[in-house]
C-alpha cells in the first residue's frame, strides 16, 4: 500500500484510539455526577443540573466511543453467515456493506452539522430549569460522526488490503490484545 494510505491509517486509528480511551473515563464522570445528585437530594438541596449533565456525559461516552468500538471490532455484527466466510470473504463482504454505513454516516454528519450550526447561531438552550446551551453536546455528536466516517474509511482500506493480500501495520490495539 502507498505511504500516504498507511499514514492515513496511522493518524485516523491513532486518533480514534486516544479519543476512545478518553471516552471510557467519561463513565466515571457520569457516575460522579449522579453520586453528587444523590448526595444533594439527601441533604434536601437538590442540584438542578445533575440529570441533564449526566445525560450529556452519557451521549459523549457513547458517541466518542463508537469509532474505537469499530476499530476493535467489538461492534454488533450479524454472524449468521459472516462467521462461515474465509478471511478474504469477510473482507469482501465488509467492502460491500461499508458503503451503506458510510452513506448513513454521511447523512447523519450532514444533519448533525446543520443542527450544530443552527444551535450555535441562535444560542439554543435546553427547555429545562437549568437551560444549558445545546451547541457543545451537538458539537460532540458532529465530531463523533466525522470520526466514525474516518474510521469506516480506514476499515475499508484494511479490508481492501486483506482482499489483495497486502500487509498493513496493525491498528494501535487489536481485539486479541485487550
Amino acid at each position: 500500500m502507498p505511504g500516504p494510505v498507511i499514514a492515513y491509517l496511522k493518524v485516523v486509528e491513532g486518533l480514534n484510539y486516544r479519543i476512545g480511551r478518553f471516552a471510557m473515563y467519561l463513565l466515571y464522570a457520569m457516575m460522579a455526577i449522579l453520586l453528587w445528585s444523590s448526595f444533594t437530594k439527601i441533604l434536601h438541596f437538590p442540584a438542578i443540573w445533575t440529570l441533564e449533565m449526566a445525560q450529556f456525559t452519557l451521549v459523549a461516552y457513547y458517541m466518542l466511543g463508537a469509532p474505537y468500538s469499530m476499530q476493535l471490532g467489538t461492534n454488533v455484527r450479524m454472524d449468521l453467515l459472516y462467521a462461515r466466510f474465509t478471511t478474504r470473504g469477510q473482507a469482501a463482504w465488509d467492502v460491500v456493506t461499508i458503503f451503506f454505513l458510510m452513506f448513513y454516516l454521511g447523512v447523519m454528519l450532514w444533519g448533525a452539522f446543520d443542527s450544530t450550526a443552527y444551535s450555535f447561531s441562535v444560542t439554543e438552550r435546553a427547555p429545562s430549569a437549568w437551560r444549558p446551551p445545546l451547541w457543545p453536546i451537538k458539537l460532540v455528536i458532529t465530531v463523533s460522526f466525522a470520526l466514525m466516517l474516518l474510521q469506516a474509511t480506514a476499515h475499508l482500506i484494511r479490508d481492501i488490503a486483506v482482499m489483495r493480500g497486502a500487509d498493513l501495520p496493525p491498528p494501535p490495539v487489536t481485539p486479541e490484545a485487550r
